[in-house]
């Protein structure tokens, strides 16, 4: 039950069923707009909220569902119950349009079966007719007219037509061409008058031809005449014209009659039409808000994370701004929130978010909240928003206000939301003080639930005091002097009465007069209020650096790790190239030892012979040794001092860098993407052209760490076909085995599941894929594929 009957206008929502409105492709749908009811039952309640959040994810993700022609096809099928009556080709055209749309659906549909399992509910299992189109296109062509094969003897028909056309012009021609050459025309063609095509002839030539004048120029000067001899023809083709009429007539009864019995479906149709456009409706504004689908419970609860006001939201779109979001919680034990503050501090905006986000919820409107917002369900709403004067009921703005307590304590139970604004004022603050505290108590007994604005002093002390009752504030820049509209619970707000009048200017002696007669312990209360609401905001930004400060040394301890991961696996390569070098050597010297002994033997000992071969064989190594002397000499160092800008190389190693920061004996070096700090003794200096060319001997391993890095181990296939689906898995099994990933994560979905067996039967085709798994049940379940590697 809502009170007052004005409170879905109070809250906002007959401007929200206006935005609908606007959304709706036809008549039908805005009637069912109109009829938006606030409902109380839980299943009908999630129904409407899944339907219009499945129509919502259609959108958004741009699924092929062409809705565009909505037409009234509930009157056109009154129209058909009439024996005798028929519909003309515009009407049968509409009726053809709309069931285009209607097959169209579900078609699509049938094609996800399962996918959107609460739009599907309303298909009603619904039949595809199509006998009924193929009537249709036997008489109509695509753009809504009679089609001239559409009977015989209309096709004979339009046949005569045109022939006594041709007469009729040729014969017309003829005449024309006489009467020009006898200059008896006036100036212009042949045209047409009372539907006869007309000769315009000067008037003082008018009786030099025979025929029928059917009009004259304004000046007198002009007859409009008809010959004599066209006048027979053109009698004969307008009776041809009246049996092409009779005929098509009786085409369109005949059709008419024979999509009669289609009366019940075609109602069906109508209803399907009307409920999808008021889904679509709904969806699309809930689009345009921001909205999602809250967790909705049984209990007369609330958890609102991240809410806007709706039509707050649409307003600051238009400018570029944004809305701070509302968090706050209606519970059992928490069950009124009495919220305090500044003036124009944000205090009834809280209040009516509340209410209208409530409101459209039980709806089965989406609401701008976090998903993992909670609305429960209430079975009354009360609200009691301005001061309702009423002459006619000789009502004052408090005797209106008296009237709502009145009903609201006498129809309140704990299921009942109640939403008040400035409670207690219109009267003496002495009497409506206490008065207000009554009613909230007596409220609070009944276990209501509720949001409350008030200043009143003895209302925050009674929350404060009260189980069931929480103070809650709207929090103010003391420094700017400028409300910040954040709702913070567990604390009364000042009114800040004192602080707006001094920031807008109002006059010195005033203000300091105004002090003196507010009462001490007033004064000491707002001015502890405003102490605590200022250490509460220092606390507030320091925690806030805090984080910040966290945040920044887990990001350069993340680094760290990258970088000793980095040197490390480059370690490893190096040792190994190392290694096969060093075997390559031993193999080539051990090939040339045995040649020279062969040599040797094969000389037979010749001394002279020997010698020169131990020579060679000498050389040979010490060459080799040279060389393996000279290659590690890739970089030498300099001594003069390090510089922020200078390059340079880790001790023992070829890794190079440029040095961003100098802080005492540690340097910040970029290590290509990587940050790393490295002690001075760490590292020596290089020159220009030697960073550039270890640069570029290092650009493949750099190559390879750019490609880890830009590497996500997530494939979403979700939409896509199996053939382009598998050449994706294709290239992405080869790239991550490529780059050691131990396992992968591939997104898929649900559906018929087909999409996940074509994926899992080509897996089995790699022999590098150890397992494969579903996700976590919370988290996708068989939508998801995780593959593991060997």
């Amino acid at each position: 039950m809502l009170y007052p009957e004005n409170c879905l206008e109070r809250l906002g929502f007959s401007e929200v069923r206006q935005l609908i409105h606007k959304h709706c492709l036809s008549p039908m749908g805005q009637q069912m707009v109109d009829k938006m009811q606030v409902m109380t039952k839980y299943d009908q309640i999630n129904k409407f909220l899944r339907q219009t959040n499945e129509f919502k994810s259609i959108l958004e993700n741009q699924e092929p569902l062409q809705i565009s022609t909505f037409f009234d096809i509930k009157s056109l099928v009154d129209k058909i119950k009439v024996e005798g009556t028929y519909l003309v080709e515009d009407e049968l055209h509409q009726m053809y349009a709309s069931l285009l749309t209607v097959f169209s659906v579900l078609r699509f549909f049938e094609e996800r079966k399962e996918v959107y399992p609460n739009l599907e509910a309303l298909l009603e299992h619904l039949p595809v007719e199509k006998n009924i189109l193929k009537r249709i296109e036997m008489v109509l062509d695509p753009k809504g007219k009679i089609k001239p094969n559409a009977s015989t003897t209309l096709q004979q028909i339009i046949g005569d037509i045109a022939k006594a056309e041709q007469d009729v012009r040729k014969r017309m021609d003829s005449i024309y061409k006489t009467a020009v050459g006898n200059n008896w025309v006036a100036d212009g063609s042949l045209t047409i008058r009372d539907g006869r095509m007309c000769i315009p002839i000067l008037a003082e030539n008018k009786r030099k031809l025979k025929g029928f004048i059917h009009d004259e120029s304004a000046s007198g000067q002009t007859v409009y005449m008809e010959p004599e001899e066209v006048f027979t023809l053109n009698n004969k083709l307008r009776d041809l014209e009246f049996d092409k009429r009779r005929e098509i007539i009786k085409i369109l009864i005949a059709l008419t009659t024979d999509l009669r019995p289609y009366t019940p479906l075609l109602l069906s149709y109508h209803g399907f039409l009307t409920k999808l456009d008021f889904v679509r409706a709904k969806a699309l504004f809930s689009i345009d808000i921001g909205a999602d689908m809250p967790i909705l419970v049984k209990e007369a609860r609330t958890k609102l994370i991240n809410a806007s006001h709706p039509l707050l939201y649409l307003s600051f779109k238009e400018d570029k701004k944004t809305v701070v979001p509302l968090n706050i919680h209606i519970t059992e034990e928490l069950r009124i929130v009495l919220v305090s503050g500044p003036n124009a501090g944000g205090k009834s905006v809280c209040m009516k978010t509340v209410g209208l986000l409530q409101i459209m919820v039980q709806s089965g409107l989406l609401i701008p909240v976090h998903e993992s917002s909670e609305v429960g369900i209430f079975e009354n709403i009360f609200a009691d928003i301005g001061d309702d004067q009423s002459i006619e009921s000789d009502l004052s703005t408090y005797s209106a206000h008296l009237t709502k307590m009145r009903h609201f304590v006498a129809h309140a139970t704990p299921k009942t939301l109640v939403l008040i604004d400035e409670f207690g004022t219109g009267t003496d603050p002495q009497f409506g003080g206490p008065m207000a505290e009554a009613v909230l108590e007596v409220l609070n007994n009944k276990k209501v639930r509720g949001v409350i604005t008030t200043h009143y002093s003895n209302l925050k002390l009674f929350a404060g005091n009260t189980p069931g009752l929480e103070n809650a504030s709207m929090l103010f820049d003391n420094d700017r002097m400028k409300p910040m509209y954040i709702l913070e619970i567990g604390k009364p707000g000042s009114s800040y009465a004192f602080e707006i009048a001094q920031n807008i200017g109002l006059q010195k002696e005033v203000l300091e007069l105004a002090r003196a007669k507010t009462g001490t312990n007033q004064n000491r209360i707002d001015s502890l209020l405003v102490d605590l609401e200022r250490e509460k905001k220092q606390i507030y930004d320091t925690k806030l650096h805090l984080s910040n400060q966290q945040n920044k040394v887990k990001n350069l301890v993340a680094e760290n790790e990258k970088l000793q991961l980095f040197l490390d696996e480059n370690r490893k390569v190096l040792i190994k190239e190392a290694k096969l070098e060093a075997q390559a050597i031993i193999k080539n010297a051990n090939k040339l030892v045995e040649n020279t002994i062969a040599e040797i033997k094969d000389k037979q000992a010749d001394k002279i012979v020997t010698k020169e071969l131990r020579q060679n064989l000498q050389k040979v190594l010490v060459q080799h040794q040279v060389k393996e002397e000279k290659k590690p000499e890739v970089a030498v160092a300099l001594n003069t001092p390090i510089q922020v800008g200078d390059w340079v190389q880790l001790n023992n190693s070829e890794t190079t860098g440029q040095v961003l920061e100098i802080n005492r004996d540690n340097l910040v070096v970029a290590l290509g993407e990587l940050r790393s700090v490295l002690k001075k003794n760490r590292v020596y200096k290089i020159s220009n052209k030697q960073a550039k060319k270890a640069i570029q001997n290092n650009s493949y391993t750099g190559s390879i760490s750019e490609a880890i890095g830009n590497f996500t181990a997530e494939l979403d296939l979700r939409g896509m076909r199996g053939e382009n689906a598998l050449h994706e898995v294709e290239k992405y099994l080869d790239k991550s085995i490529m780059l050691g990933f131990p396992f992968i994560k591939i997104i898929h979905g649900k559906g018929d599941g087909i999409l996940r067996k074509l994926i899992r039967e080509y897996l089995r085709k790699y022999s590098q894929v150890n397992r494969v798994e579903d996700e976590h049940a919370d988290r996708g379940g068989d939508g998801i594929t995780y593959v593991y590697f060997n």
